[in-house]
């Protein structure tokens, strides 16, 4: 089964770069740079940091669930 994560949106402006991203989780998350690769650098964190928090919880969800 395939499922999207996430939704991910770039822009560019006079100022910079955009981004934001789209989650049923998290809802939207906005940032800015200057450069587009720390940008990308910024998201990717975010995105990973957020998808290891939900291992966890499921992980220790799990773990209580089967000592009952």
């Amino acid at each position: 089964m395939e499922e999207t994560l996430y939704n991910i949106e770039i822009h560019k402006d006079e100022e910079g770069y955009i981004g934001k991203i789209f989650s049923d989780a998290d809802g939207v998350k906005e940032f800015k740079n200057e450069h587009l690769d720390q940008l990308l650098r910024d998201m990717t964190i975010d995105m990973q940091l957020a998808l290891d928090e939900f291992s966890n919880r499921t992980t220790e969800y799990t773990d209580v669930s089967e000592e009952r």
